[in-house]
């Protein structure tokens, strides 16, 4: 796979991109001045793939590949920005694609959520409830996301697709094996509803923070780790850091790949139709490379002094249950039976 990824910051770069150099819907025909070459280069659709994991996790990956085939399609002229070149906040690199910027960014269902104020999207992403990522293949054709993708157009937000992205476990610097060896650990973990709840009734200090200050935290001894994916943990070394991995497998992470709904309405019937299945097509895809590598990474954690502790998964669920109980992240009535139905569980 070529591999095109550019890691160089530039602020300046993001702000280039206000001014989009796709064309609009019907200016297909329009003679355009200069040579032909000049003017088959301007007709194409300039758009960036941009996230914050590293450039070696599936995540990043699969962004270059989907960069790639549209880029063999020669419609457009993506480029792919990882490793927080661009900005290490997820939730700023939405709302700069919000703003009208020609982005493409792998947020997730709890972020977007808390970001625009849609609680029922936390069902995806909430403790122990999917746990399967079959049902991800589904996802984009069921009602219910058809509903919060016209929520978050009226955004400016375009909904395209999820994509398997590992299930999230602790990485801390003192062994957990049960509920109580969280509490009152100062835990790096998502800064929304769903985090916040977690922490709540697994007892220990949620601390929202960028990924890029991580490491540093733990080092420095103002964490005492993280709850995380193993790919990313890799990619960012963790293992130099801590030495205990619990596997609760609390939250099957997903990456929520949005874009500009300006740039998305600006394509052409077939361009817009070629862009989306090309993103859903290679979401599913490594989705399945993410679960076939997992395995290796864990065996990376093990050969650099980790220890892996299989828990039982029971006790964590069942600490969890008040939180559904109490509808604490505020679920409308019947979501999540409506959830399974249309996802056929």
């Amino acid at each position: 796979m070529k591999r095109s990824i550019v890691c160089a910051a530039g602020l300046a770069l993001l702000f280039g991109m206000l001014l989009p150099s796709c064309s609009k819907k019907g200016d297909a025909g329009q003679a355009s001045s200069g040579s032909g070459s000049s003017a088959a280069e301007a007709k194409k659709i300039s758009v960036t793939f941009a996230g914050t994991e590293a450039a070696t996790t599936g995540q990043s990956r699969m962004m270059q590949a989907v960069a790639d085939r549209l880029n063999a399609s020669g419609r457009f002229d993506a480029t792919v920005q990882v490793a927080g070149a661009l900005s290490g906040d997820t939730d700023a690199l939405v709302t700069q694609a919000k703003m009208g910027i020609n982005l493409v960014v792998p947020s997730d269902p709890g972020r977007l959520a808390s970001q625009f104020k849609l609680p029922d999207l936390n069902i995806l992403m909430a403790p122990y409830i999917l746990t399967d990522p079959a049902a991800l293949k589904k996802l984009p054709d069921t009602p219910l996301f058809k509903e919060w993708s016209a929520a978050l157009e009226k955004e400016g937000i375009i909904y395209l697709t999820n994509m398997y992205n590992g299930f999230r476990c602790f990485y801390t610097t003192t062994p957990v094996e049960h509920v109580s060896d969280l509490k009152g650990l100062r835990i790096r973990g998502f800064g929304n509803a769903i985090g916040n709840n977690l922490a709540k009734y697994f007892g220990f200090a949620n601390i929202g923070i960028s990924w890029g200050e991580v490491f540093p935290g733990i080092q420095q001894k103002t964490l005492d780790g993280c709850e995380v994916q193993v790919a990313t943990a890799d990619g960012s070394r963790i293992y130099e850091v801590v030495k205990n991995v619990a596997m609760t497998k609390h939250y099957m992470l997903q990456s929520a790949f949005v874009c500009s709904a300006s740039f998305y309405n600006s394509l052409s019937a077939s361009d817009r139709e070629l862009f989306t299945k090309t993103v859903r097509e290679a979401a599913v895809e490594y989705g399945q490379i993410i679960q076939d590598e997992e395995s290796g990474y864990y065996e990376n954690m093990k050969k650099n002094g980790v220890t892996i502790r299989d828990v039982d998964i029971n006790e964590f669920k069942k600490a969890i249950e008040p939180m559904y109980v109490n509808n604490d992240l505020g679920f409308s009535a019947g979501l999540k039976e409506r959830l399974f139905k249309e996802l056929g569980q």
